[in-house]
């Protein structure tokens, strides 16, 4: 391809920290866990790594402006899920919807085990930008959130720091080959696209294992005495 999405991504985020520095690197990682930003957090902890090799920052100020925009972001999604408990239920479109049964499933796996999967999830790519959002919206104990988030990205974060600081400037070269990742990831967003289209219309059942809606038409009711409402005549 002429044009590499990542590639673009990692200029985006050189630009960034290069201009406005360790603002530009909090705001970006904030942006990103919550979960609305084009460039992965993959992308801009390991380039915040580099720029502490080059001397642009320190390695605590890095983490320090790393994990505090990571907290904000992940308190914004959890705000948000918290927000719109009451206001979900019934939306989305076709037969994709939000019922009251799905909140209280959220909530019983929350229960059990929120906090696991709250740390667990923050070192998973992508899904570690929206656990938040259930979160909130099964009321998760709001200071246990934060220590399990804190504790789940801590380490990510350092790893992905740690990982630019030793490729340093290899990862400017290491930028030529993320083209190639452009097409599984096209493949990837068109392909949750036509699930969730298949799942409006009613083609594919909502939820996760993916499974074909159930098509059947229920039987009009027999066995009542002739004549009797509801039943046809003998």
């Amino acid at each position: 391809m002429s044009f590499s999405l990542i590639t673009y991504f990692v200029d985006l985020a050189t630009t960034v920290m290069n201009a406005i520095g360790l603002p530009g690197l909090f705001a970006m990682m904030a942006i990103s866990v919550f979960g609305f930003s084009p460039i992965p957090t993959e992308v801009i902890l390991p380039l915040a790594g580099f720029l502490v090799v080059d001397g642009s920052f320190s390695f605590a100020w890095a983490m320090t402006a790393a994990m505090a925009g990571t907290m904000v972001g992940a308190y914004a999604g959890y705000a948000i899920g918290l927000w719109w408990r009451d206001r979900i239920t019934g939306l989305g479109i076709g037969r994709l919807r939000i019922e009251a049964k799905h909140l209280e499933r959220v909530d019983r796996f929350f229960a059990l085990h929120g906090e696991a999967a709250v740390a667990l999830f923050r070192m998973v790519p992508v899904f570690r930008s929206y656990i938040s959002y259930p979160a909130g919206t099964a009321r998760m104990e709001p200071v246990r959130y934060g220590v399990y988030s804190f504790l789940g990205s801590l380490p990510y974060t350092a790893a992905f720091v740690v990982a630019g600081m030793a490729l340093r400037s290899n990862w400017v070269i290491l930028t030529s080959f993320f083209q190639y990742l452009d097409l599984p990831l096209l493949i990837l967003v068109v392909a949750v696209v036509v699930v969730l289209i298949l799942q409006i219309v009613g083609v594919l059942a909502p939820g996760w294992p993916l499974r074909w809606a159930d098509r059947t038409v229920p039987a009009a009711p027999t066995g009542g005495p002739p004549g009797e409402k509801g039943f046809p005549p003998s």
